[in-house]
């Protein structure tokens, strides 16, 4: 059983919410997008995506049973199709050219936790007071960091730290992270998009965890939070606790 709360928020800058998230608690799924590109059509990118992965999940039930490859190899193949649908669809029409998609996608089962994700939503693991990132930013300033070129302070503050190197439907073929972690009673786990962890640190993320006493209470308290500090991109975040152990 998990304990869920969400928010989403278009923050103080942006006209329109490019966001979109959706969560499946009977399955134990939670997703978020956040859509790039020009004319809107990043809105169309990520509400499209997350539409055709419900969509995916329904026809296509999840097997209780299913190992970890086979997990891996689910979603792999589902985002395969959606990546393709997306980026013909941007093809089609002059004001779509360029739209692309993050997506993040959190499945839970018997104690265990999926995440697979391409771009830079991210997904964190809060367990006994720390906050620990599970993801991996497809972004040009982690490369960057990761390849020791910049300082992490020189990341938080480079003029290019918004440029994403892999999205949905930014190429004809992408390929998402996965990662597997093990979870027990009392673990929280974040989903949130860029308009979240890049205005408050996660120091701050940790801090307002701590002190929140529901999930939708940590969700609001955060996208307040995030506000507070510029808001100058759209705010989601997902939060999950779970509620039994192995």
């Amino acid at each position: 059983m998990v304990e869920v709360g969400f928010k989403s928020d278009k923050g103080l800058r942006r006209d329109i919410n490019e966001d979109a998230f959706f969560t499946i608690p009977e399955e134990n799924l939670f997703i978020i997008a956040d859509g790039v590109g020009g004319n809107n059509s990043g809105e169309v990118a990520s509400r499209t995506t997350i539409s055709k992965l419900v969509e995916y999940i329904r026809k296509n039930k999840l097997n209780e049973k299913f190992d970890r490859q086979k997990i891996k190899d689910y979603f792999e193949k589902c985002l395969e199709k959606i990546n393709r649908d997306i980026y013909e669809l941007s093809k089609l029409q002059p004001e779509n050219d360029g739209m692309a998609t993050t997506v993040t996608i959190a499945y839970i089962v018997d104690g265990d936790l999926y995440v697979v994700n391409v771009g830079d939503s991210r997904a964190y693991l809060y367990r006994n007071g720390v906050l620990t990132q599970i993801t991996e930013d497809h972004t040009y300033v982690n490369a960057l960091l990761q390849k020791g070129l910049i300082t992490k302070e020189e990341a938080l503050a480079h003029e290019k730290k918004n440029i994403i190197t892999k999205a949905i439907g930014g190429e004809e073929f992408t390929a998402p992270d996965f990662f597997h972690k093990a979870v027990v009673k009392d673990d929280i786990v974040v989903l949130c998009t860029d308009g979240l962890h890049g205005e408050i640190s996660d120091e701050v993320i940790s801090k307002i965890i701590e002190n929140g006493e529901s999930m939708q209470d940590i969700c609001t308290s955060l996208a307040n939070k995030a506000n507070q500090c510029g808001g100058r991109d759209n705010i989601t975040v997902i939060c999950l606790k779970i509620r039994e152990g192995k």
